[in-house]
């Protein structure tokens, strides 16, 4: 289970046997079932998330009810709400389990530590920020100047296997188009 995060670490630095031991030492294990959320609006935010197994949206709902879908997270990737985490607030949105899943906890108290004690992991977080920033403005981007149709090409070329994870009312939500459109989109 651990080894997930091990690689992903060693894609950026490597790492002894003993160095893991202690960044692993740091983090805790949660298991969800489908449908669980991990993070729902107005929860103080303990931990940022790394995915072992399972699929999650992070999600927020407008004053009227509408549901805007800000991110899916599978296995490798991490989630949480990085506003109220970073700056210990309670949180705007909800994340929740599309299937079973398992992730790694890690407090910002451990994150500060990893960071303060191991330059490696300081390396690491601020590479995997960057990616996150330039992965962010992406969207943003792709949100202002694509089409839906290029939207939907875009988020297919990128993460095909998320089309069979997903219901496609969510890729719908996900890509700011109707179920109707989607279904155009995608014949």
């Amino acid at each position: 289970m651990s080894q997930i995060l091990r690689q992903q670490i060693e894609k950026i630095t490597p790492l002894t046997d003993k160095e893991f031991e202690y960044i692993l030492s740091h983090f805790t294990f949660k298991k969800l079932k489908k449908h669980q959320f991990l993070i729902q609006e107005n929860d103080t935010v303990q931990n940022d998330h790394f995915v072992v197994k399972g699929l999650l949206k992070a999600y927020y709902v407008n004053h009227e009810g509408k549901e805007h879908i800000m991110q899916f997270a599978m296995e490798d990737w991490w989630v949480t709400d990085y506003q109220a985490y970073f700056n210990q607030t309670v949180a705007t949105l909800n994340i929740d389990c599309l299937e079973p899943t398992e992730v790694l906890c890690l407090s910002i108290h451990n994150r500060e530590k990893l960071c303060a004690d191991m330059h490696k992991i300081e390396h690491f977080f601020r590479k995997k920020s960057n990616l996150g920033y330039v992965a962010l403005q992406r969207r943003i981007l792709s949100l202002l100047n694509s089409n839906a149709k290029e939207r939907y090409e875009q988020l297919l070329q990128q993460y095909p296997t998320l089309f069979q994870r997903v219901p496609k009312t969510l890729i719908a939500s996900y890509l700011g188009v109707s179920r109707e459109t989607l279904s155009r989109l995608s014949s």
